[in-house]
Parts: C-alpha cells; sequence; structure tokens
C-alpha cells in the first residue's frame, strides 16, 4: 500500500468569538480574559490537566518576578496565581516578599515554588469560575483556513473527529502545532539533553518529618541534566527541535534509559521515583516569525507597542518590554500566539518563554484577539493605546520605569555580551 485518500464531511459542532489551543498557563491566561471579556472561548488540550510545563512538565516555579533591587514587574494574573498557588499547596514567597513588594530594596528575588499537581486543579477551577469551555484528552489537529483567515479547528478526541469555528484563533500548543499545519511562518529551535522528575526516599521522608514540611520530602532525579544553555551537552547526544514525533520518542528513551540507570545502584526499598514529567521538558521547540523578533540586545528598551513589561529570571535588572509584534503578523490577520512559541531569539525566546511571561503574554494575546473582534481589524492593527489600556485595568505592567535602569547598560548573558550574542537589533 502506497498511499491512502482519506475524506471526511465535518459539520461545525460549535461556534466561538475565539479558539484557545493549548492548556498551559499561557493558554489557561488567555481564554480566562476572554470570558472576563464577556466573548465566547474554548479552550482545547491535549492532556487531563491544565498548566503544560508548569504542571505537567514539573517546571513548577514562578521564577524572579521583580528587578532583582526589590522592584516588582510582573504583575497581572501571573501575581494572581503566585499567590494562589501559595494558598492550598507548597508557599515558598521569600519573608521579604510575604506582603507585597519590600519598602526597602532588596537583593532577594520574589519568587514562588509550588505543588505542581494542586496548581494543575486550581486552574481548572479558574477556568471554570470564569465561564471558558474546556476539551480535555482533545487534540487540536489541523486549522481550517481560507487563504489566511483562521475559519475554525479540527479536533480528535473520544468523540471522534470533529470541528469548531471561530473568529480569531490563540496558538499557545508551546510548539506552534497548529499555526504550522496551517502553513503560517515559524522559527525551529533546539533542547537539550534535560529531564526531570522527582523522587522520594527514606531520608527525605524523614527531613519532612522533622521539619514539618511535606516539600522535603521530594528529591530530584533526572536523566539528561543539562542547564538552559547548553553547557556540557554530551557531543554523542543529539539536540532535538522536538517537532517530530521520532525526535520526541527518541529524546524519552534515551532520557528515560538513563533516569532508570540512575537509580540502579539505590537500595530498592529506600527510594521511588515520585513524579515523572508527562510532557517532554523542551524548552523552546518552534515560535512564530513574528512582526518583531525580542533579542536580549533589546534589554533597557521602550516599545510603543509594548503589552508588558518583564524582567531577566536567571540575570538581575535586565528588563524588557514584549511588543505586540512578537505575538502576530500583519499577514495573518485573526491568529495570535503567546508564551514559548512567541517570537524570540536567542536568549531573548529564554527570557519570554519562562511562566511570568507567559502568563502576561497569554493575557495580551486574549485581549488583543477580543479587541480585534470589535474593531473588525487584524490582530496586529488593533488600536494599541485602548489594548494597553485593558492590559493596565488588568494589572499589568506595560511600560518599565526608567528609575529602574541601571547606569551600567551593558547586558551580559551567562558571561557574554549581548551585543556579541545577537549582533544588536533587528
Amino acid at each position: 500500500m502506497d498511499t491512502v485518500t482519506l475524506s471526511k464531511k465535518l459539520s461545525v459542532k460549535k461556534s466561538y468569538d475565539v479558539i484557545v489551543c493549548g492548556g498551559g498557563v499561557a493558554g489557561v491566561a488567555a481564554a480566562v480574559t476572554v470570558a472576563n471579556r464577556g466573548n465566547s472561548v474554548l479552550l482545547i488540550e491535549k492532556s487531563n490537566i491544565l498548566g503544560g510545563l508548569a504542571t505537567l512538565g514539573l517546571v513548577n516555579l514562578f521564577v524572579p518576578m521583580c528587578n532583582g533591587n526589590g522592584k516588582q514587574i510582573i504583575f497581572g494574573l501571573c501575581e494572581k496565581w503566585a499567590r494562589l498557588s501559595a494558598k492550598y499547596g507548597y508557599d515558598t514567597i521569600p519573608k521579604e516578599w510575604k506582603n507585597g513588594e519590600p519598602s526597602e530594596p532588596t537583593n532577594v528575588r520574589y519568587i514562588q515554588r509550588y505543588s505542581p499537581y494542586i496548581f494543575a486543579l486550581q486552574l481548572t477551577e479558574e477556568i471554570t469560575s470564569s465561564g471558558a469551555d474546556i476539551l480535555f484528552d482533545c487534540l487540536a489537529c489541523d486549522p481550517i483556513m481560507e487563504g489566511s483567515i483562521c475559519k475554525g479547528v479540527i479536533t480528535e478526541s473520544k468523540s471522534g473527529t470533529e470541528l469548531y469555528a471561530c473568529k480569531t484563533l490563540i496558538d499557545v500548543t508551546g510548539d506552534c502545532d497548529v499555526l504550522r499545519r496551517g502553513g503560517i511562518p515559524t522559527v525551529a529551535g533546539e533542547n537539550f539533553y534535560s529531564y526531570f522528575g522527582k523522587m522520594i526516599d527514606l531520608a527525605s521522608c524523614k527531613l519532612a518529618v522533622e521539619k514539618g514540611d511535606i516539600r522535603y520530602a521530594f528529591t530530584g532525579v533526572s536523566g539528561g541534566n543539562i542547564n538552559l544553555y547548553g553547557d556540557n551537552q554530551p557531543q554523542d547526544i543529539p539536540k532535538w527541535s522536538g517537532l517530530t514525533v521520532e525526535e520526541v520518542t527518541d529524546y524519552l528513551v534515551r532520557n528515560q534509559h538513563a533516569m532508570l540507570e540512575n537509580i540502579k545502584k539505590d537500595d530498592r526499598l529506600s527510594r521511588d521515583i515520585a513524579m515523572l514529567p508527562l510532557m517532554p521538558n523542551f524548552r523552546t521547540t518552534c515560535r512564530i516569525d513574528g512582526d518583531y523578533t525580542l533579542r536580549v540586545s533589546d534589554a533597557y528598551r521602550h516599545f510603543d507597542d509594548s503589552v508588558c513589561a518583564i524582567n531577566d529570571f536567571d540575570h538581575r535588572f535586565h528588563l524588557f518590554e514584549v511588543p505586540l509584534r512578537t505575538l502576530c503578523r500583519r499577514d495573518c490577520p485573526n491568529i495570535v500566539t503567546a508564551g514559548r512559541s512567541a517570537s524570540g531569539a536567542g536568549y531573548g525566546w529564554d527570557v519570554l518563554r519562562v511562566i511570568p511571561p507567559a502568563i502576561l503574554t497569554g493575557q495580551a494575546a486574549a485581549h488583543a484577539a477580543c479587541q480585534s473582534i470589535e474593531e473588525k481589524t487584524a490582530i496586529a492593527c488593533v488600536d494599541i493605546k485602548t489594548l494597553q489600556r485593558s492590559l493596565e485595568k488588568d494589572n499589568v505592567m506595560i511600560h518599565f520605569p526608567d528609575e529602574y535602569v541601571p547606569e551600567d547598560r551593558t547586558v551580559i548573558i551567562h558571561g557574554k555580551n549581548a551585543v556579541d550574542i545577537d549582533g544588536g537589533h533587528n
């Protein structure tokens, strides 16, 4: 058998103002924001819990949300959810930040490590409380395109192959799965040998009892453990884009073999693996080739079309603004993205992809999508002042204050000058 021709005639099951593909933190932020504006929205998630890498991937950390000198940069739904995650799960917010921004400068950064599964349940509560529709265990397979306009999404689930119509599409699958299948220009990334889980052992359980804190019952276990900069990536192990089933399978097999080898030497009655990542720990798979691509040399730069201000999670003082242009393309009028698939290059992509910016850009994508429907215009062409006012009402900082900018604006990333990394602005 060389070829098979498949044909199905589908009727629209339901129509929405906005369809959000992907239930990571960016997708949940987008869906909740759309619903809160009074627009109809469907969130499609392929797994059985929400949160993406923030829950399924066990990357359960709100990375620093401040500038490194006691000034908070990240607000919006991220601030709300960081506090929410500490309500019923772990509370690791530093004492300096317990009651909000400190009154005095501090080098203690505002972070929160949370229980991934409790937070996933809280995200489900956020979705249902907002009034958004959600489909779990459902794949967003292909967009229905009329030229450059998305008219709907084909799904595959226990119900079979179905079609949902929309006025706007937000692809926050993290891998640009729907954008790529719709022919939207994208850029592939690469991923290192990293695979992290959680285990318990008798010593960690004893420590948890002694401290009266269940967090200490968990320790780390890994397959590959290469950091986000790719230091010491083994020469005999490939880097993966993560965009084919063969690459994903190779990544998982190699890492699961390695993790098993790492625990074989332990007393089998003294430990157990408590949590495995239920999705690949890929950092950068694919992003939109946006109308603007954020680079680290854009640090401290103001943009007229900024939709949020963010900080560098791994280096102090670096501040960025995220232009709407990083989330969309003018030639794709009703399609937008956010989070891991926003348009960033090099470390600029890393700055965009982590949990706090993902949530903020999810909010921005939602407001832009709804506003484009109201204004009957392309997402890239919405009135930016109106969009910024909507985001400010949602407690999002649009432009960082100039007084937060250090005298020395040299940007050093992992020991390298930003100008040398990406050659300046695009």
